[in-house]
């Protein structure tokens, strides 16, 4: 089959690699019928993320059908159309019993296009399939449902719910890439008073607006119009979506005393955490790996047309243009990206037939 693969720093290459076996009873084999890039995948091009081996097929991201499962997978069989989770599951590890998938220690969490090959592959071995995936109906768009693998349960879970976004709040997101807007989305869910929506890019600034933000703000201004919204209080809740030391220590300014904060993005390097000036400020910093567990509950939204998934997608890709769909993506302020989907080659029998 064809895949990316990542081959250290800075490089990477849509080249032949072995089709994927199955290894495990508990193992399904995916063909993929849609992927896309997050921005975690830009942090291991750029080298943040060490223990990522050259060689590992990249992406944790997919939709696709079930063409072969192992013989102890009972939820779901060859034929089945299904959402990829970024987050594999042994199920009965102690972290898996309490359902803090991301924590698992029986071969789980974060291994998808980490420690085993990804998704952004015509092919994928999916270890603990039961747990992994999701079947999903035909009518739910493969574009929109890819959305559902990591960046809304990522933006719920590790932004709304960690930061205890409550009905009346001022909520602050930094950040308004595809975690950043879906954290944008979804606190609503709790009706906070305002959202605030921070960024660099004015094309980032507006779709955060056609989202529902309340009001946006560059991280110039940020600041100074959360502190005139709330008397100089300060944010009841501020999420930090981008992954910077300095978007870091500008959510640590914003939040209110007694107020939370959560940190979303992915950090590659060491952000200062003033405690000279937070210590008696009786905050509340919630640090983490999603876990998928709300990923039942976001798909329902999405059946239902009630969560905005499609909004985000800005730009398609066929699977082997993967290397122009990375510079897209990773010139986002430029080209105004913001999810870009990888799509595959249909099923043979989706292919339209014409006679002449």
């Amino acid at each position: 089959m064809k895949a990316l693969v990542f081959h250290g720093p800075g490089r990477s290459a849509w080249q032949d690699t072995p089709d994927p076996e199955i290894r495990d009873a508990a193992d399904a084999i995916v063909r993929v019928e849609a992927a896309s890039i997050c921005g975690t995948d830009l942090h291991i091009l750029k080298g943040d993320v060490p223990d990522v081996p050259p060689g590992t097929v990249l992406g944790h991201e997919a939709v696709g059908e079930v063409v072969e499962t192992g013989s102890a997978v009972r939820g779901v069989r060859p034929g089945d159309r299904v959402l990829v989770s970024c987050i594999s599951a042994c199920g009965s590890c102690r972290f898996c019993r309490e359902a803090a998938y991301g924590q698992c220690t029986g071969g789980g969490g974060w291994i998808l296009g980490h420690t085993v090959d990804g998704t952004q592959a015509e092919y994928v071995r999916v270890p603990f399939a039961d747990m992994s995936l999701h079947p999903l109906p035909e009518s739910v768009d493969s574009r929109e449902a890819v959305l559902l693998a990591d960046v809304f349960p990522t933006a719920y879970e590790v932004g709304v719910l960690a930061g205890r976004v409550r009905p009346g709040d001022t909520v602050a997101v930094v950040g308004c890439g595809p975690v950043g807007l879906a954290a944008v989305a979804t606190a609503q869910l709790f009706s906070p008073s305002r959202i605030v929506a921070v960024d660099v890019a004015s094309a980032r600034l507006d779709a955060a607006k056609r989202l529902g933000a309340d009001a946006i703000a560059t991280a110039g201004e940020a600041e100074q119009l959360v502190a005139d919204l709330t008397g100089g209080l300060g944010a009841d809740v501020v999420i930090e979506a981008v992954g910077l030391p300095a978007t870091f220590e500008l959510c640590a300014r914003m939040v209110r005393p007694g107020g939370h904060l959560a940190n979303v993005g992915v950090h590659g390097s060491p952000a200062t955490l003033h405690l000279e000036d937070l210590w008696s400020r009786n905050l509340t910093l919630r640090t983490g790996l999603v876990d998928t567990s709300s990923t039942p509950t976001l798909l329902r939204m999405l059946i239902d047309r009630t969560l905005p998934a499609s909004s985000l997608v800005t730009h398609t890709f066929e699977l082997g243009q993967a290397a122009e769909a990375y510079d897209v993506f990773g010139r986002a302020a430029d080209t105004g990206a913001l999810k870009v989907v990888l799509l595959g080659e249909p099923p043979h029998d989706a292919l339209s037939v014409r006679t002449v």
